[in-house]
Order: structure tokens, then sequence, then C-alpha cells
């Protein structure tokens, strides 16, 4: 198999041979547009970051909104045009769409040519907070917007929804990034992860004291950004959302950061996890939730009877830089929230992961194929690998329609890895050999060391992606895909 260019590092040759949906690809003028179609369009705008301006870009509809809401039992029909100079294609990350409609390069649609347009079309049945990203390097350039789907079940609820999409910066271009990274000479060069085999017996519940040990010994970052947005904006000049005194506030939070994990911090405000990925579980009390890339959460904040203003922030993980936005009364007094913190924040744990019960568990159902998954990487050489594999020469993980399939994914590298499955949802069932009926997600974070077992109903024929959301670890080899039997 060829090697993995800079610009469309995700073309699989393991779709070839593999017929696509039939499409409408077109340039723009006189094109026929579907009456009730949502046109999307990908293309360039220009932000302020921190006092410089910065050339993005961006999915956004007709009418300015970036990104898109939507109602689950309605169709999900949308046209997306490429009106930038370079190809793309847009995946809809948490949507379950049919084979062919997924978004990612060559599996099995070819990238939209500029001036092009291709209609999706498909039932929207899974509610929740989900996004759209480029599956390309473009994902750095913010080529993502939120996605939202509602539920009709939830109408009546008296709540405000307040959505974030977390996001890293640089001024850089992301082929910069990429090759600095792969000619990096960092702290860990020379020394190989791939092929690690630590004794696990004694890292259940490891949380506290020995994930701090570790995390001297870890990479947790390494790429270090111009500056950390929300909503497109960084802490000097954050996004105010309106509030009401005593009101209720459904925070809608997405990672779309390509090499950033954040803490999410609801300060002097306790908030409840109920919702992740898109699917709600158990509500969590608390004021700190990990949320790594490409995942989402729901929390839900009770405020008090008097003015203020509250800052929720996203804490880089491994540092002390950060961003957020504000919850503020008509009258309450803010105050400047600096960009970087008092201290280093530690690593993403999975102690929140672990008590996590999802509402709507799978039906119980015996596995009918059970997979390893073991993450490695070569610092030195930049590469991330799925069981010893690259994505050059990647084995595919078969499975059988209208199976259960369990991936028993372990963490062999030093750097933490969000893994996230394409077409599917799946249901945490197992952290480090104890069992449970946990939350139900599209992507899940394997911190080093660590063991996560995940299970899925094989009932949407294709060959889906499965890859590391850590952009560089993807492009640079972490990445398989999930394949159907004929």
């Amino acid at each position: 198999m060829q090697q993995i260019s800079r610009r469309q590092f995700l073309a699989s040759t393991a779709a070839a041979g593999v017929a696509g949906a039939a499409s409408s690809l077109t340039g723009f003028p006189g094109i026929a547009r579907a009456a009730t179609a949502t046109i999307i369009r990908a293309e360039s705008r220009v932000i302020d970051v921190a006092g410089r301006a910065a050339t993005v870009f961006g999915l956004v509809q007709q009418d300015g909104t970036h990104g898109l809401v939507s109602q689950a039992g309605e169709d999900f029909n949308v046209r997306l045009e490429n009106a930038l100079d370079a190809p793309t294609l847009i995946h809809w990350h948490g949507l379950t769409p049919p084979f062919g409609q997924d978004g990612v390069p060559d599996l099995p649609q070819p990238l939209l040519q500029s001036g092009q347009a291709y209609d999706y079309r498909f039932p929207l049945e899974t509610t929740g907070t989900h996004w759209m990203h480029a599956h390309t390097l473009q994902e750095q350039q913010l080529l993502a917007a939120p996605l939202i789907v509602n539920d009709p079940a939830e109408a009546g609820l008296d709540e405000q929804p307040v959505v974030v999409l977390f996001h890293d910066f640089s001024f850089k271009t992301p082929e910069e990034l990429l090759a600095g990274l792969t000619g990096s000479t960092g702290s860990m060069a020379g020394h190989s992860m791939s092929g690690m085999s630590h004794d696990m017996s004694n890292m259940n519940g490891m949380e506290q004291g020995a994930a701090t040990q570790m995390a001297s010994t870890m990479d947790i970052n390494d790429i270090e950004y111009d500056a950390y947005l929300a909503n497109d904006r960084t802490l000097d000049d954050p996004q105010v959302s309106s509030v009401e005194k005593s009101g209720t506030v459904r925070l809608r939070l997405i990672n779309g950061a390509t090499a950033t994990a954040f803490w999410i911090d609801t300060g002097s405000l306790e908030g409840e996890a109920i919702a992740v990925d898109g699917n709600l579980v158990v509500p969590v009390r608390g004021r700190r939730f990990p949320l790594g890339m490409g995942q989402r959460i729901d929390i839900r904040i009770r405020l008090p009877r008097e003015e203020g203003a509250w800052p929720v922030l996203a804490l880089r993980e491994g540092s002390a830089e950060r961003t957020g936005f504000i919850l503020a009364t008509k009258g309450g007094a803010m105050k400047r929230v600096s960009s970087k913190g008092d201290k280093a924040e530690g690593p993403l744990d999975l102690a929140l992961e672990a008590s996590l019960l999802a509402t709507k568990p799978f039906a119980e159902k015996a596995a009918g194929a059970s997979e390893p998954v073991v993450l490695g990487g070569d610092m030195a050489k930049y590469a991330w690998t799925i069981n010893g594999r690259g994505w050059s020469d990647h084995r595919p993980i078969a499975v059988n329609k209208g199976d259960r399939v369990e991936l028993a994914i372990r963490n062999g590298s030093m750097m933490g890895h969000p893994m996230h499955l394409h077409g599917h949802h799946f249901q945490v069932v197992g952290i480090d050999g104890r069992r449970f009926s946990g939350a139900v997600r599209d992507t899940v974070w394997l911190p080093p060391q660590r063991e996560v077992t995940v299970a899925f109903d094989a009932t949407n024929p294709g060959t889906w992606a499965f890859h590391c959301h850590h952009l560089y670890h993807m492009a640079t080899g972490m990445m398989t895909v999930v394949q159907y039997a004929a």
C-alpha cells in the first residue's frame, strides 16, 4: 500500500473496489437543490486570536449559522458545498449514517473538489451533542462545527442550551506542525514504545498517586499551540452567555481540538454530567470533568438565586494553559480570567469513566467476537500503531453482521489516545478487567498502560474507520477499519 500523503492522509486503499453511494456531485452554479436541504458551505473566514487576525476555515449555513441544529426523527438532509480552494470532505461525528455517507476520504467517497457539492440524506435517529469536521489536516484549521440533534422527548425541559466547541490553534500550517513532529528530537526521542508489555495486573483503580507518578514519564502534549479557543475566542475576549438567576443551563461541550485534551472546570458552580458523546448517563455531580479529543459532554447547571458571572474553563491536560467562556446574569460583575493558570493540570484519568452508567444500556448478549486492540507508538519516528501496524499496512478488524463485538483496547504507549469508531455507538463494558454497564459512546479515552473494553452491535454494514482522534497520531498511523464480511 502507498504511504500517506500530507494533504489526503486518510486515502484508503482498503476501500478499493467498494462501490460508492450514489452522489450528487456538481459545481455550484445552476444546480438543482432539494427544497428542504440545508446547505452547509466549507469556506474560509477570518477570526481574531488574541489581537491578531487569523484566516481559518468554517462550516457555515447560508444565514451565517456555524454548524447545524437538527431534530431526531427527521432526515439528515444536507448539501455540502466546497468553497475552499482545496479538496475537502466532512465527517458527521456521532451520527450513524449508512456506509458511503460518513465523510471519510475514500471510505468510499472521494474528496470533494473545490467548487463541487455533495448531497447527504439518511434517517436521523442519533440524538445529542455531536459535531462535524474534516477528516484531513484541515481539521487543525478549524474546519469543524457543532452538530446538535434535539430529542423531541426533551422539548418540555426548562433549560437553556449553551453550545461550545473547543479547539487548539496555531499560526503555523498543519503541514508544518506535522513536519515538526516527525522530525522531533523531544525528551522521549530514541525510546521506542511499540511492543511494550507492562504487567497491568496491579493497574486497577490507579487514578491518583500512581497516575501522578506515571505522569513524570508520560509525554502528555507534543504540540505547543499559540492559543486555545472556545467558540473561536480566547479568554482575552471570551464568549459571555446571558443567563437568568435560578435558571437551568445545559452545557453542550465539544472537544474539537486536534491534539489537546481538557479538564472542564465549572468553578464555584456544581454541575452534573447527564450525557457523554450524545448518550444519556445516570447523572454524576462534580466540578471537574475530563474531555478527550472528539468527545462531548453535557453538563446541567442550576444557577444561584443571586446575580453573578461564572467562568467555565477548559484546562489543558498536563499544562497551565486554558480557555473557556462565561455564564453571566444581566447584572453580574465579570472579572478578567487569565489564559494561564497557576499550575499544570494532571493527566486525564478514568475515574469519571468508571463511574458512568448508561441510562439505556445495550441488551444483554454474548459476544460473538472478541478482538484485542493494542495501541503502540515510536516517539523517535513519530509513528503510531494499532496491533503493531500503521495505516499503510493496517489489518482490518473483521466482523459479521448481527454479532455483538467486543474490543479489548490496551494502550501500550506512554501517551493518552481517544479512540473513535465510525458508524456505530459502543458501550464501555470493562476497565482493566472490571466488568460493568458503562456509558454508551463513540469515543473513549485510553490513558497510558490502561485497558478499556467496549462492545458494539454489528448492525451497520460497511468498512468503518477506527482510529485515534489525536489528529497527528491518526495521520502517522494509528488508524484501521472495522470491516464487515461480505
